[in-house]
């Protein structure tokens, strides 16, 4: 693939509809393909890292999305100004929004992703349903409720048996879902179902859907080009998941053997072909305990979890977006595609996940990323950096490969150790935890995983402990510590650490004193893993 574009190419400017670490990737894409970039702000993110790294960037409104990232008029006039030919959406935001596509064409702008007619047939979960079904690909029993009073809705709840899914008929990233295991509940969530959809998507609509469970969510990547070619890239494992927000994602999947991965992929090209889809989306599917799967839907962008399919196959997918949107064709065939061992992805978002993963807000007082063999890191985050509540609340991600899955667990338990972030509480102990638990590594897991292991578990208040009271065999008492005081003791222990590495080069036999030992120990242990 061409590092610098030609002159002739339709677009050398590029314009990026989001935020945050999607908005880093695609900057540097462009600026690996010699494409300019153009970031947009709000209020919020004058200072983030996207608006300092872009060739130009601009402020499109206050911190409220719907002012802002969600204002189409304010993009596609910043896009004038700037001079951009084109616009890539990233994820979330307006990356789906078939309205968006129409108003970039109209302005005479490039739009780096799927048409607005393939986007509306597969937004519309309904609609993607009849596609799907057309196509030949399997989805799971399901009702329309729309205009069904309660005692039909009830009725067909029990045609399709318990336990069912009330799920947005506009919906996605997990919103406007609810799991209904028994009659009593399914008009009280109904109403509640209705609500968040209205909610997220401006659309109330909901439909019924039988629950597959214990079920496993598996996707399936592809590409597609307006030359006929689609290509597919292999699938990824997304069952570690929490309110149907996945946390952990990994490819290939553990569970898929080459006859299973035939057939899923197989289905999902079945269906890119019959929509006339150009560019990269993901066929996401159910798989079931007797190993049959069900269309769930596709989502029409990039997604938060691509590295992992570009460590295992080599194709950057966001540079084949910016070719393909350029009018070039695919530039491999489905024949160029071999997996490559084993790569995991690690979410690190702003949310407690001792209080039931909540969204955080705060300062990043102190950091340290993890690099080394095998370890990715796509990150937002600098010291200094005040992480806002008007988003979504993903911060980095933390990517690891490895020629299996056994080295890639490995590398990432090791590039969790060295993760260190100060001032924000994060996913970083869940998946820490999550690292050590022998379902997690012998891969006996489904979409029930959390509620069935983290949430049951017995949890505390972060301790800290003196060395007097360890030999006194005192209790623990809980230390509450500040983020400017958490900010001190890192930089002390780092300090300490860089001291007595030293020590011991000049020295080799001389031994720190143990007192200290066992309070470094203790310290690292209770003040900063727990972070």
């Amino acid at each position: 693939m061409e590092k610098l574009i030609s002159a002739d190419w339709p677009f050398q400017k590029v314009l990026i509809a989001n935020r945050g670490e999607i908005a880093l990737r695609i900057i540097r894409a462009c600026r690996d393909m010699g494409l300019q970039s153009v970031a947009v702000y709000s209020d919020a993110d004058r200072d983030a890292l996207h608006v300092r790294m872009a060739d130009e960037a601009y402020r499109i409104g206050p911190a409220t999305a719907a002012q802002s990232y969600l204002h189409i008029p304010t993009l596609i006039d910043v896009a004038r100004q700037s001079g951009a030919q084109a616009v890539h959406p990233g994820y979330g935001f307006l990356a789906e929004n078939a309205n968006f596509v129409e108003a970039c064409q109209e302005a005479g702008l490039i739009f780096i992703g799927p048409s607005a007619a393939a986007q509306r047939s597969m937004g519309e979960k309904t609609a993607a349903r009849r596609t799907a079904e057309a196509a030949g690909v399997p989805i799971v029993p399901g009702a329309m409720i729309d205009d069904a009073d309660d005692a039909e809705i009830q009725a067909s709840a029990r045609r399709l048996g318990y336990p069912v899914l009330l799920k947005a008929a506009a919906g996605g990233g997990g919103k406007g879902i609810r799991l209904v295991r028994d009659e009593r509940d399914l008009l009280s969530s109904l109403r509640t179902a209705r609500s968040e959809a209205q909610s997220a998507f401006g659309d109330g609509r909901v439909y019924l859907e039988k629950a597959v469970t214990p079920a496993r969510h598996i996707e399936v990547q592809f590409i597609a080009d307006q030359y006929g070619h689609v290509v597919h890239l292999g699938e990824r494992e997304c069952s570690i998941q929490r309110r149907h927000q996945k946390l952990i994602e990994e490819s290939p999947s553990p569970i898929v053997d080459e006859a299973l991965r035939a057939r899923m992929t197989e289905a999902a090209i079945n269906l890119v072909r019959s929509i006339e889809y150009v560019n990269a989306g993901t066929a996401e599917f159910l798989l079931g305990p007797d190993h049959n799967f069900y269309f769930l839907e596709v989502n029409a962008r990039i997604q938060v979890e691509h590295p992992v399919t570009e460590w295992c196959t080599g194709v950057d997918l966001v540079q084949e977006q910016l070719r393909v949107a350029a009018g070039l064709p695919l530039s491999f065939s489905q024949d160029d595609i071999r997996l490559r061992g084993a790569a995991i992805e690690c979410r690190i978002s702003a949310e407690d996940p001792e209080n039931r993963f909540l969204p955080a807000t705060g300062t990043v007082l102190a950091l340290q990323e993890p690099s080394g063999p095998g370890v990715r890191v796509d990150s937002s985050l600098y010291p200094g950096l005040q992480v806002p509540l008007f988003y979504d609340p993903l911060l980095s991600k933390l990517i690891v490969w490895g020629k299996d899955r056994t080295q890639a667990i490995a590398r990432l338990r090791r590039a969790l150790a060295e993760y260190q972030l100060v001032g924000v509480r994060t996913t970083l102990p869940f998946a820490r935890w999550l690292l050590e638990q022998p379902r997690f590594i012998t891969a006996d897991f489904s979409t029930d995983f959390i509620a069935e292991e983290w949430d049951g578990r017995q949890t505390g208040p972060v301790e800290s402990v003196t060395t007097e009271q360890q030999e006194n065999g005192a209790a623990p008492t809980p230390v509450e510590l500040s983020p400017e005081q958490m900010a001190a003791l890192v930089a002390s222990l780092l300090a300490n650490d860089n001291a007595e590495q030293e020590e011991a080069r000049r020295h080799p036999q001389t031994q720190t004193q143990g007192e200290n030992n066992r309070w470094l120990d203790v310290a690292r242990r209770d003040g900063l893993r727990r972070l």
